[in-house]
């Protein structure tokens, strides 16, 4: 092995500077792309963009971020920095009620660091009750829930194939604050993005298992477009 490198060492690789303008453009759009104006900027509701965007700049690089399925993943993987290896737990199926778990899984294993779930109403409803173990077992992570009072990605598909015709996406939800409380967690509501920052100061100093509902836009399909976009394409 040393003999390699010795050998390797020194060698003109060709096409190495194009490469290197090439991987420079693409870090320059990357980082562009994080800071470009959502869809949901200006929403009257909470802006998923900017609550994610302040997770990023609050969280050490050590912290673990686990994300269920839907739409509202969107943000997250837009504008959120994973900054180290083994620091994002995220269902590869698309399956809807991996994030509690998961989230309670880590902060168990890594009970030093911090552990952040982002999921939606939906996939709450599915799992959500696993906040009582997470109460039994003093295990505390941080749950954000996503609430727009819809299946999203399923809508969002109804939206595009069928205008004005959805069916079953449609929720009728608990109030999640209230849920958290009954548990003994920590529960805030947030209807405003600029409450986000407090609340979430507020459940990272709790040392409890926290649940955030971020009250969001139904028309806020995706971080670049709404339900109305959908339905003026058709």
């Amino acid at each position: 092995m040393p003999e390699f490198f010795s050998a390797a060492h020194g060698l003109e690789l060709k096409g190495s500077v194009n490469r290197l303008s090439w991987c420079g453009k693409l870090r320059a759009n990357y980082e562009a792309d994080q800071s470009s104006d959502a869809a949901d900027v200006g929403s009257k509701s909470v802006s998923l963009s900017a609550v994610v965007a302040q997770m990023r700049e609050t969280l050490p690089p050590e912290a673990i971020v686990t994300n269920d399925a839907g739409n509202f993943a969107n943000w997250l993987h837009r504008f959120y920095r994973w900054r180290r290896f083994g620091t994002q737990l995220a269902p590869t199926n698309g399956a809807m009620g991996y994030g509690v778990p998961s989230a309670i899984a880590a902060k168990h294993l890594n009970p030093d660091r911090p552990v952040v779930c982002m999921v939606g109403d939906g996939g709450f409803m599915m799992t959500g009750q696993e906040i009582a173990t997470a109460i039994q077992f003093n295990i505390a992570p941080i749950i954000l829930v996503a609430n727009n009072g819809i299946y999203g990605t399923i809508r969002m598909h109804q939206e595009k194939r069928f205008p004005d015709r959805v069916m079953a996406t449609t929720m009728v939800n608990p109030d999640f604050t209230e849920l958290a409380n009954s548990y003994g967690a920590f529960g805030q509501k947030v209807e405003k993005t600029e409450d986000f920052q407090a609340a979430f100061d507020a459940a990272l100093k709790s040392d409890r298992v926290s649940v955030i509902e971020l009250v969001t836009d139904p028309n806020v399909i995706t971080s670049t477009s709404t339900i109305n976009d959908l339905k003026e394409k058709k």
